[in-house]
């Protein structure tokens, strides 16, 4: 067999998956599940711009590949194909050659959005956000046009592959300036609810996911920089959007705003979907399942509205509701053997403090410090709150999970007559498993290979 080829073939897959956005812990686990088929042990390592996987081959020398990964991306798809490309190793267990080729096809079958859908999905995103917060119908157009903004401004900047923070901040910018000029014109009733909902478009939510669900895997230093990330992001929205601010207002002035829009229970569920379907569109998830991506945002948001109208604060709410999207994901996830992440993403999204990052930044700019460290405080608190659900619930989760697969491996182990037992044991301890064993238990490991 092949060692630098096997070797080389499980960092390709871990680098292609830290290019598309997955997490961590993720990362890592492919690489040894897809080595561990073959009956090697590995030792894999990943943080956000660098995979690398070592072993030792068969002559006793060791093999290391490590890659460097560059410009992250936020593609659902090709980590869901790379998923499932990796289950099929681990149950079929070809020769590496085969399983390179593999690879190279799950790559070249990835799918796309095309241009036009892209940009449908930068409209509905903004528009379907707006009227959540406040604005009125004609506020939703405008929204949907400055959405078309962002999409422009960071689609080119991320064909040059810009900084991420200069892409947020020149898209921030580029956005704000013409929203607070035709609030200047009295085109617009409501221009917090038009920026606000445009700019959930730039809050990363898959960070802020991935974030949180590598610092319950263990990999704490991933989950930080992460975090540090997040926090940055929130920095340059402001940084653009105050900018903004701070040149149309000495020209063209700022009207204040005619009052929040508000609107019935169902007519949010309708615009929550509109918002939810235009991010699955951003983060390039297909088929079907994409649908019930959305429709886990409009319960997450139906629960919210529920926690509200029962005088619930607004950390409780944020609370349940993130606890109910992160049921809602791993539950999806495991009956339909998908990665947890594009559910948790876009089920999470309503929940995302856009507002809080807006307001707190605008309370600053007209002068009130007190108020806008109040307002910050609470988003962060929001944020906390967010987090700490979904910890609780993927924890949990994950201790099922562990307890199943225990119970899994008791129950075989029962089932194999002593001698057998005494045998695998023995061979087992020489380190001469055969390929023919470990494709006996593929398929077992594949039904508890990651979501």
């Amino acid at each position: 067999m092949d060692y630098y080829l096997l070797t080389e073939l499980a960092a390709r897959i871990g680098y292609h998956l830290a290019l598309s956005g997955a997490e961590t812990f993720r990362i890592e686990e492919t690489m040894r599940r897809v080595i561990g088929a073959y009956g090697i042990e590995c030792q894999a390592f990943s943080i956000p711009n660098c995979v690398m996987v070592s072993l030792e081959a068969a002559n006793g020398k060791p093999l290391m590949v490590m890659k460097r990964v560059g410009f992250h991306g936020n593609d659902l798809e090709a980590v869901e194909k790379l998923n499932a490309l990796s289950r099929r190793i681990c149950a079929e267990v070809p020769e590496p050659s085969v399983a390179a080729q593999w690879l190279e096809e799950t790559l070249r079958e990835r799918r796309h959005y095309s241009t036009p859908i892209y940009y449908l999905g930068n409209f509905c995103g903004a528009a379907g956000f707006c009227p959540v917060f406040g604005g009125s119908l004609r506020d939703c157009l405008f929204a949907g046009l400055m959405g078309l903004i962002i999409g422009f401004v960071t689609r080119q900047m991320d064909k040059r592959e810009t900084n991420p923070f200069f892409s947020t901040i020149a898209a921030a910018f580029a956005m704000a300036v013409p929203a607070y000029f035709l609030a200047g014109l009295h085109l617009i009733d409501y221009v917090d609810a038009v920026i606000i909902g445009s700019l959930m478009i730039l809050v990363p939510g898959l960070l802020i996911t991935n974030s949180m669900r590598d610092i319950i895997y263990g990999d704490t230093n991933s989950g930080i920089n992460r975090i540090v990330q997040v926090l940055l992001s929130a920095f340059t929205i402001a940084m653009g959007t105050a900018a903004a601010w701070r040149v149309t207002a000495g020209v063209y002035g700022v009207t204040e705003p005619t009052g929040a829009t508000s609107y019935p229970v169902w007519a949010q569920a309708i615009m929550i979907f509109l918002a939810c379907t235009g991010f699955f569109i951003l983060f390039n998830t297909h088929g079907w399942g994409s649908a019930l991506c959305a429709a886990g945002g409009v319960l997450t948001w139906m629960v919210y509205l529920l926690c509200r109208s029962l005088g619930f604060s607004i950390y409780g709410m944020n609370f349940i509701a993130a606890i109910v999207a992160a049921l809602y994901s791993e539950i999806m996830a495991r009956s339909r053997k998908y990665p947890v992440t594009s559910y948790l993403v876009i089920s999470s999204i309503p929940l995302l403090p856009g507002a809080g990052i807006y307001y707190t930044m605008s309370l600053g700019l007209g002068g009130d410090v007190q108020a806008a460290v109040h307002k910050g405080l609470e988003t962060a608190g929001v944020a906390g709150s967010i987090a700490v659900a979904i910890l609780l619930v993927s924890t949990v989760c994950r201790h099922a999970a562990a307890q199943r697969r225990n119970r899994m491996k008791s129950e075989t182990a029962e089932k194999v007559p002593p001698v057998g037992r005494h045998f695998f044991s023995s061979m087992f301890h020489r380190g001469k498993r055969s390929a023919r064993q470990n494709h006996r238990g593929g398929r077992r490991k594949c039904l508890d290979f990651l979501c």
